[in-house]
């Protein structure tokens, strides 16, 4: 399989463009009437808690250095944007529990969703959703394609992922990152992936029937 980069846009450019690769890494786990037009500032009060990071995941995703214009508005309610056989799987798993620090709807507007028992060895999947500017977010994906992640293009996005093995117990770790809209929905996991998992998400921050921004 080969890949080629996203190209970088100008920031007056709206449209997206990214490789079209045969296939994809495994997920952790894959909109009525248009949503409200808003202009989203990305200014934060407080930083947003760091994923773990790693040679084989990548570095932290960009932040947004300013305003961020969006037509989507952000989730609120780390519950509410699973779908339906993801909610299932992860109904007896702790969410946003202390140990892992501050979740759920955060100072600077973002969500971070941690599933995870703070007593487990490694079971865990966290997600971000956060307001991120094109370019910045396009050049991070370019380089994430250089350490082995699958870009495509699905469901109006672009959206790059990869699985590995786990340095220290025999499970499968991975990254799944989804970009529309000026929207970075960002997933790690160990151990615990939902089929339907990043696939549910994009469902509910964009429903079936949405408008999707015109590029």
């Amino acid at each position: 399989m080969t890949s080629r980069a996203l190209p970088r846009l100008a920031p007056a450019a709206l449209l997206i463009a990214a490789a079209l690769l045969a296939g994809c890494a495994p997920e952790p786990g894959t909109a009525a009437g248009p949503a409200p037009d808003t202009s989203a500032s990305a200014d934060a009060p407080s930083p947003t808690p760091a994923m773990t990071v790693s040679a084989e995941a990548g570095g932290p995703p960009p932040t947004a250095s300013g305003s961020v214009v969006s037509t989507t508005v952000l989730p609120r309610d780390c519950a509410g944007i699973l779908g339906a056989p993801a909610r299932a799987a992860l109904a007896s798993v702790p969410l946003n529990d202390a140990a892992f620090g501050e979740s759920g709807s955060l100072p600077d507007g973002s969500l971070r969703c941690v599933w995870a028992d703070p007593a487990a060895d490694t079971a865990k999947i966290e997600t971000t959703i956060a307001y991120a500017e094109r370019n910045p977010v396009i050049d991070f994906f370019n380089e994430l394609t250089e350490i082995g992640f699958t870009c495509y293009e699905p469901a109006g996005g672009v959206r790059c992922e990869k699985t590995w093995q786990n340095a220290r117990y025999p499970v499968t770790d991975g990254r799944t990152l989804f970009f529309r809209d000026g929207v970075l929905i960002d997933t790690q996991f160990s151990h615990l992936a939902p089929e339907g998992y990043t696939t549910g998400i994009i469902a509910s921050v964009w429903p079936a029937g949405a408008a999707t921004p015109a590029p």
